[in-house]
C-alpha cells in the first residue's frame, strides 16, 4: 500500500475542529450545542458586500491578477492610510485568506529547518502552517497570570539562533485576546532590528480593541520598512469568513517580489470574493462602532460569569473575541469530548476548544480551554451555567 508522508503524519489536528464529529453526534441525539469553539461571528456581513455579489454584471468569471485586482489593492492602501499606515497598492498581495498569506510568507523567508519564534499560546494553525512549510516553531511562554503580556526581551534573545528568521505575533491575539501596546511593539522592533529578523504580525483583529485602547501596527514603525510583514484578512473584520480573502502587506520589495512568485503559482485569488471584499471597504465606521460595543458587552458578560465559577481562572481580553480559561481539571481534551458525548443540561451542552492545541510546548495548557464569545449575551450566560454544572459533575466521576 502506498505510504503517507512523514510531513502528513506530523500535521496536527485542529483543536478548533477536531471535536466536530462528536458535536454532530450530539445534535443527532437532539442535544442543542452552544458553539464556543470557533471564531465564527454571528454579526451580519455588511449588506454592501452582499449586494456587490448580487448586483454584479460579470458575464465571464475570469482570473484576476495574481496579486489581486489593482482596484481592490488601491482601496486596501486607502484603508491603511485611514489607520495611519502609509503603503501603496504595490505593497499589497491579495491572498486566499490570511492562511495563504502566512504560507506565502513562510515560503518566502524561511527554508526547511529554519525557525520562527512565537509567543505562546498562539493561533493553533500556526503549528500546521509551520509543519507544512518544514520549519520549526520556537515558543516563548506568556502567562495567564499577567494576562498573556509580551515576555521580556531577554526571553526572546535566549531563543535566537543562526536558524532564527522571524518573530510572529498575533495582535490582538487569538486565542488570548491580548492587545500589544505601542511600547511592546517597539520592544519587538528593537529585537528584530538588532538580530536582522523579520517581524510578522497577524493583524486580522485590528478593529477589535476595547476599553478605549487602540491597535498599533508594526507598519507604523518607520524603521521596520525592511523587517515588517503584516498578515490581514476580511474574515473577522466584516464577518466574511467564507469569502477567504486576505492579504500580505510589506514595504520590503524583495520579499514582496518573492511572495508574488508563490501567488503566481496558484494563479489568482477568487474573483467574486474580491468583489465583495472591495465593496466591504465602503462599510461605514458606525458598523464597527456597533460591533465593538456588542463585543465589549459580550466580553464583560462572559468574564463576569466565568469568574463566578469555583476554580476557574481567566484574564480579561483587551481585543479580538477570545479568552483562555483555566479550569480545575487535569485534561481539557477529555473534558471537551465528555461535554459532547455524555453531558447536557435540559438538552443543552457546550463545545469548547481545548487549549493544549494552542501551545507547541508539550504538557502545557492541558487544563485550559479557549472560548470564543461570538454568541449573544443570553447564550453566553447559559453556556457559562452549563460549564459550571459540567465541572461539578465531571469532578465527581
Amino acid at each position: 500500500m502506498p505510504k503517507i508522508s512523514i510531513k502528513g503524519h506530523a500535521m496536527p489536528q485542529s483543536p478548533i475542529r477536531k471535536l466536530v464529529p462528536f458535536a454532530e453526534d450530539a445534535k443527532k441525539r437532539g442535544t442543542n450545542v452552544y458553539h464556543l469553539n470557533i471564531g465564527q461571528p454571528d454579526i451580519k456581513t455588511p449588506q454592501i458586500a452582499l449586494d456587490a455579489i448580487k448586483n454584479n454584471t460579470l458575464d465571464v468569471l475570469a482570473y484576476s491578477r495574481s496579486e489581486g485586482s489593482e482596484e481592490y489593492r488601491i482601496k486596501i492602501a486607502d484603508y491603511y492610510s485611514q489607520h495611519n499606515v502609509a503603503v501603496t497598492h504595490n505593497d499589497i498581495i491579495v491572498t486566499t485568506g490570511g492562511s495563504e498569506a502566512l504560507l506565502f510568507t513562510f515560503g518566502s523567508i524561511m527554508d526547511e529547518g529554519d525557525e520562527v519564534i512565537i509567543p505562546e499560546p498562539f493561533y493553533a494553525n500556526y503549528n500546521g502552517f509551520s509543519t507544512a512549510s518544514g520549519i520549526k516553531v520556537v515558543p516563548v511562554m506568556s502567562s495567564i497570570d499577567d494576562g498573556f503580556a509580551l515576555p521580556a526581551i531577554e526571553e526572546f534573545e535566549k531563543l535566537i539562533t543562526k536558524n532564527t528568521k522571524a518573530i510572529l505575533i498575533c495582535n490582538p491575539g487569538n486565542p488570548t485576546g491580548y492587545l500589544y501596546s505601542k511600547e511592546e511593539i517597539k520592544k519587538l522592533a528593537q529585537i528584530v532590528k538588532k538580530h536582522d529578523l523579520f517581524l510578522i504580525a497577524d493583524e486580522v483583529y485590528r478593529e477589535f480593541a476595547y476599553d478605549g485602547l487602540t491597535h498599533h501596527s508594526v507598519l507604523a514603525e518607520d524603521d521596520l520598512n525592511q523587517n515588517a510583514i503584516v498578515i490581514d484578512s476580511v474574515s473577522k473584520r466584516y464577518s466574511m469568513c467564507g469569502a477567504r480573502i486576505g492579504c500580505i502587506v510589506s514595504r520590503n520589495k524583495e520579499f514582496m517580489a518573492t511572495a508574488l512568485k508563490f501567488a503566481q503559482a496558484r494563479l489568482s485569488p477568487p474573483t467574486y470574493a474580491q468583489i465583495a471584499s472591495e465593496a466591504a471597504l465602503e462599510t461605514p465606521q458606525s458598523y464597527f462602532d456597533d460591533v465593538i460595543e456588542e463585543y465589549t458587552s459580550r466580553r464583560n458578560t462572559l468574564i463576569s460569569e466565568l469568574r463566578k465559577i469555583d476554580g476557574v481562572k481567566v484574564a480579561t481580553p483587551k481585543g479580538a473575541f477570545y479568552c483562555i480559561a483555566e479550569l480545575p481539571i487535569d485534561n481539557a481534551d477529555d473534558f471537551a469530548q465528555w461535554l459532547l458525548e455524555k453531558f447536557n443540561v435540559n438538552g443543552n451542552t457546550i463545545m469548547v476548544a481545548p487549549a493544549a492545541g494552542f501551545y507547541s510546548t508539550p504538557g502545557v495548557g492541558l487544563n485550559q480551554i479557549r472560548i470564543a464569545y461570538v454568541l449573544k449575551n443570553e447564550d453566553l450566560i447559559t453556556a457559562a451555567y452549563i460549564l459550571k454544572e459540567a465541572l461539578i459533575t465531571y469532578k465527581k466521576q
